[in-house]
């Protein structure tokens, strides 16, 4: 088992106060945290990065004790879920060992949920330990289960890696959902398999559509395809039932009637899913965007080690989530084909 690097559970912040919770302008209560660990990738996916990315450089990361040390703060503000992610989260040096320290949340009760969004081209090696480390369920990116698709989409990926991966998670007792990106005239023809394939084993699966985010080589208006054309599409060979079912996320789902499965669809483009929204996402480098669709960011590293305490890192959270918006403001530019936000999916973390 991999060491921690953290100290005991937080009730208190290091001040010796109990800080308070984190309610946004439109009070809506902040209890998700979405923390990218690494903007680096062993894939380049299409809708994702460019083929030839530049990196950060790795001392402009914050080490694995600012991440534990960071999450931690939020957690002592009411953040029950915290899902980390990349880049892919596998490939950070050390990875385990903030997932053990983390996990020490688990045990006191602070945090309902720790959980991942990976690639599944590391899990054969890391899903035994996850689930030791009581990760209960990750998701895994998978947008076809043809292998030519696969490397064409992933331009570098091995699709027999990553089927692999997810047999290691389930065999570990991983609750897996799968995430698959609908990109037009790519994979638009597999969904139904995608949907059979999964749930015959046990999966959940979820649709999503193309982002407008960073600049990926190709353009946004040839890979965008609206859910509300797939959904279509799937009505005509199944059933759909409405199901109150929330992961806590902005999936809305359905149960396919001819499978037992759930499906579900997030919306960005066609129907925001901001009304509800209850997340904010931090960088790498200690950044917090309290919007995926927006610019606005808050520097919480300079706080962070500006002081062994906490009380400057609070009040730089409590000063960012007042600037939280309402929604966002995702559009595919048909004029210029310009991505709707300069930086890219890997660096806030999808």
């Amino acid at each position: 088992m991999a060491p921690t690097i953290g100290g005991p559970s937080l009730e208190l912040d290091r001040a010796g106060t109990n800080p308070r919770a984190l309610i946004d302008p439109f009070a809506r209560a902040i209890t998700y945290l979405r923390v990218s660990v690494t903007d680096r990738c062993d894939f380049r996916c299409v809708y994702c990065m460019s083929e030839h990315m530049t990196f950060l450089p790795k001392a402009d990361l914050l080490s694995l004790e600012e991440l534990d040390r960071l999450c931690s703060a939020f957690i002592a503000k009411g953040v029950s879920k915290l899902r980390l992610t990349g880049g892919e989260p596998l490939v950070r040096r050390g990875i385990m060992t903030l997932v053990s320290s983390l996990s020490r949340h688990l045990a006191s009760g602070a945090l309902k949920e720790l959980t991942l969004t990976t690639n599944g081209s590391q899990l054969e090696k890391y899903s035994t330990e996850l689930k030791s480390l009581g990760v209960e369920r990750i998701n895994v990116s998978l947008d076809t289960l043809n292998p030519d698709t696969f490397r064409e989409i992933t331009r570098w990926g091995d699709l027999d890696k990553v089927l692999a991966g997810i047999d290691a998670a389930l065999a570990a007792g991983l609750k897996v959902k799968i995430n698959a990106v609908a990109l037009k005239d790519v994979n638009e023809d597999e969904i139904a398999g995608l949907v059979e394939w999964a749930h015959g084993r046990g999966m959940d699966l979820t649709v999503i559509e193309v982002m407008p985010l960073g600049d990926v080589d190709e353009s946004r208006l040839d890979q965008y395809l609206p859910l509300s054309i797939v959904r279509s599409r799937l009505v005509e060979r199944y059933t759909l039932e409405e199901i109150d079912y929330r992961t806590g996320g902005p999936a809305r789902y359905v149960r396919v009637k001819e499978t037992g499965g759930r499906l579900g669809f997030i919306t960005p483009m066609t129907h925001n899913f901001c009304e509800t929204c209850n997340r904010v996402r931090i960088t790498c480098t200690g950044t917090l965007y309290m919007c995926l669709g927006q610019n606005d960011a808050a520097d919480l590293r300079t706080p962070l080690r500006a002081s062994e305490g906490d009380q400057l890192l609070h009040a730089a959270i409590d000063e960012a989530i007042t600037r939280k918006p309402k929604g966002h403001d995702f559009i595919i530019d048909r004029r210029h084909r310009q991505p709707a936000l300069a930086r890219h999916m890997s660096v806030t973390g999808g």
